[in-house]
């Protein structure tokens, strides 16, 4: 069944907007050292997710002032005095790296993602997804989907550390799309070349299958992947990477099956976490559901609050993969 219509602005526009934001990513992420790390010091992505939010919302917000925006930030910490130093590193990034602004324009950009509830035609956006591996150089992803009456139309996933062509670091900076009811793509981050079409392994014996999964094992319970990996006979090692780089890792083909499995009875994914990623990997012949073999609905505002987890794989392996996670008592 055809989905809603989607036009060739509203792609060339979140396009323009994730390398905006990968700009400014990219640049943040390059002043990250171990002194950094060791000091357990978050403010680089505090200062790079900020700045993400802020160009994403500006270029969707001027293309189309009609959408809503749910977005992870809001600006209100930035306008507190006490955090005076970071709007001005803020600041200054998107005027180095985007567009000059005022610190003001900055905070109301900012603040175009704070929607909260579902409306019939919506943006939501993760300027960064994936902390822990921005902060350790290593993937993460920003993440932009459209959503028209319940349904995924466009979804976007820019992964500036993740090579085009897999195992070749030197093609680093990819961006990975969909379009309902058109296919999946990817593209380099920077440049013009043509779109490469994406599309999802043909595995189909499960023993043979590959999973990815978070690197944090607070995200996602590690201990039932490897019970459903065993119930399966997968005996690969799992492929482990933050963020949703994990979608585009399954759309591709170079992994099987991705789960984020409930590690709390109380906790409810949020939508931006998994829209940009769950349309391409649909588009690229994969399938997408919760653990009870549930489609994810995302017409309950920011969480996905009638969905418990979350399953991807190349659609071949989906309902093996579901009885696995049934008989290990994944609820």
């Amino acid at each position: 069944m055809p989905g809603p219509a989607v036009g060739q602005k509203e792609l060339n526009v979140s396009l323009a907007a994730v390398r905006d934001a990968a700009r400014i990513c990219t640049s943040v992420q390059g002043t990250i050292t171990p002194e950094t790390l060791e000091k357990k010091d978050k403010s680089p992505v505090t200062i790079a997710d900020f700045g993400s939010q802020a160009v994403v919302c500006r270029i969707v917000g001027n293309a189309f002032p009609s959408d809503p925006i749910i977005a992870e930030e809001d600006a209100s910490e930035l306008r507190n005095e006490d955090n005076a130093p970071f709007l001005h590193l803020v600041h200054d990034e998107i005027c180095r790296q985007c567009v000059e602004a005022s610190k003001d324009e900055v905070c109301r950009w900012i603040d175009r993602g704070g929607a909260q509830h579902f409306s019939h035609r919506f943006w939501t956006l993760d300027p960064i997804d994936g902390t822990k591996g921005f902060l350790r150089k290593e993937q993460y992803a920003i993440s932009l989907a459209l959503i028209v009456d319940g349904e995924i139309a466009l979804g976007v996933l820019g992964c500036p550390n993740l090579p085009l062509v897999p195992g070749q670091t030197e093609t680093a900076g990819s961006i990975f799309y969909a379009i309902r009811g058109q296919g999946a793509f990817s593209v380099p981050l920077e440049g013009d070349a043509a779109p490469i079409p994406i599309r999802v392994s043909k595995t189909s014996n499960p023993s043979a299958a590959r999973f990815c999964e978070s690197v944090e094992s607070g995200h996602s319970s590690h201990g039932h992947s490897e019970q459903i990996a065993q119930r399966l006979g997968i005996t690969a090692a799992p492929i482990r990477l933050d963020s949703q780089a994990k979608y585009a890792v399954v759309a591709r083909g170079e992994a099987d099956i991705y789960l984020r499995l409930p590690t709390r009875a109380d906790y409810f994914e949020q939508i931006w976490d998994h829209a940009g990623g769950v349309l391409v990997v649909q588009e690229a012949g994969g399938r997408v559901t919760d653990v009870t073999g549930k489609p994810l609905e995302f017409i309950h505002g920011r969480t996905l609050k009638e969905n418990r987890g979350v399953v991807v794989s190349n659609s071949a392996l989906h309902d093996a993969v579901l009885d696995a996670v049934r008989a290990v008592g994944v609820k």
